[in-house]
């Protein structure tokens, strides 16, 4: 607890150095250096991050000038960024991206654009599938499971498919068919998950043309050395993980010439989110991989929660994901 108490009062004075530099142009470039770290270690828009390790949860507060908006007006007052941009991130409004490709995304152009889904006639409309199907949580009381490796299970009713299975649900009480692929394409080996994967979505795709959109669904890992970090929603949405989609680009040399579409229909998917349900989601990500997305234009990764969260703020997360993005999807199926 006195290291990140430390760590924490050592954060503040970088802030406060780096808007002396911004205002006297000493210590040139040096903010810059450990600002990347500050925002992998905090969470951003104002929520809790909580670290789990040693069989203890340590919680505390982030400190207000080190969230995502508080950074940017400093970057810009300070003259360290250009308009709405500070470093990888983006924020329109109260949408966040965080845009770790070298493609300059014309943000408000793709917003104004209806997504382009493949196919809205008939059922099934969704596919979610789980490249990595035996990604787990920090095991609590009720959630226990054997691992097969660390935060990883074979028990499907204990790893992310679980979290599928209740997106399904959701997504089926709206009206939305629906095919959940439970199999798990990480094991026995995690190598070559998204060629399994990807052959399985080309296979479904052919059997059923009526599928408009897949996702592919995981938790994410946020961690350092020993410890694992939790994401964690504003307080008014409870004990809840919080939710990333993700958008590959293929800009690494992967074909993917309509990733565009993806993301317009990712857009429209977060900005229902923060809408509904503030602080659920985090930055949008822009990536350069592929992640098998060039297979439809309605696909993208969806990330529930971290290593650090239970499966119950996960199971939360997906819920009030589930609500806001099956509308979306429901409105585009019936414009069609």
């Amino acid at each position: 607890m006195k290291k990140l108490m430390v760590f924490l009062l050592s954060c503040i004075v970088v802030f406060h150095l780096g808007r002396l530099a911004g205002d006297t142009g000493l210590f040139d470039g040096a903010f810059d250096k450990v600002k990347g770290f500050i925002q992998d270690f905090c969470s951003y828009q104002g929520q809790e991050l909580a670290a789990l390790t040693e069989g203890e949860e340590m919680r505390f507060d982030v400190v207000p000038v080190l969230n995502l908006h508080n950074e940017i007006e400093f970057a810009l007052n300070s003259g360290e960024a250009k308009a709405n941009e500070v470093d990888d991130y983006v924020f329109i409004g109260d949408l966040d991206i965080r845009n770790d490709s070298s493609i300059e995304l014309d943000i408000n152009s793709l917003i104004a654009q209806k997504p382009t889904l493949s196919s809205v006639t008939g059922e099934p409309q969704v596919l979610i599938i789980h490249t990595h199907g035996s990604e787990a949580y920090t095991q609590s009381e009720g959630d226990n499971y054997v691992e097969s490796d660390p935060y990883r299970t074979e028990d499907k009713s204990r790893n992310v498919i679980k979290v599928g299975d209740v997106l399904a649900e959701v997504l089926e009480e709206k009206g939305i068919g629906v095919i959940h692929d439970r199999e798990l394409y990480d094991s026995p080996s995690y190598t070559g998950s998204y060629t399994r994967s990807g052959k399985a979505v080309e296979t479904y795709l052919r059997e059923f043309p009526s599928i408009a959109v897949v996702i592919d669904l995981h938790r994410d890992a946020i961690g350092s050395g020993g410890t694992a970090y939790k994401t964690k929603a504003e307080p008014a949405l409870g004990s809840c993980a919080q939710v990333m989609v993700l958008i590959g680009t293929g800009e690494n040399g992967l074909n993917h010439p309509n990733w565009q579409e993806n993301m317009k229909l990712a857009l429209r998917i977060q900005q229902a989110m923060e809408d509904r349900y503030p602080g659920l989601a985090r930055p949008l990500a822009v990536k350069s991989e592929r992640y098998n997305q060039h297979l439809s234009t309605g696909a993208m990764i969806v990330e529930v929660g971290s290593n650090g969260n239970t499966l119950a703020e996960a199971v939360t997360a997906i819920r009030l994901f589930g609500d806001a993005a099956g509308d979306v999807l429901k409105s585009l199926i019936e414009c069609e």
